[in-house]
């Protein structure tokens, strides 16, 4: 029995800071983790308002784009349109019922 009291106590003198210093070292991996969760964070966080300013930018140079002189979109789109089917109905009819002679 005086050797179980005799274990206990070394269990003690030696678990107790070996259990602080185990306790501590989990603390500070706990703290290197959030420190390192922090960092990508901002650092994604930086990536997306540098991503959101260039799209802003872009978006600003469209609207002037639309905006500027009366620019009318619509009124492009339909010459487009009438210019390609002008340049559809300027070709030659083709006769295939009729055959060459050679």
């Amino acid at each position: 029995m005086g050797e179980l009291i005799g274990l206990a106590a070394v269990v003690l003198i030696f678990g107790i800071p070996l259990l602080a210093i185990w306790t501590s070292h989990q603390q500070k991996i706990a703290k290197m983790q959030v420190e390192s969760t922090a960092e990508n964070t901002a650092e994604k966080a930086a990536q997306y308002a540098t991503q959101i300013q260039r799209l802003e930018d872009r978006v600003q140079v469209l609207e002037r784009i639309v905006t500027d002189k009366g620019y009318d979109v619509a009124t492009q789109i339909e010459a487009l349109r009438d210019a390609r089917s002008h340049d559809e109905a300027a070709g030659a009819a083709l006769d295939f019922d009729r055959k060459e002679r050679a």
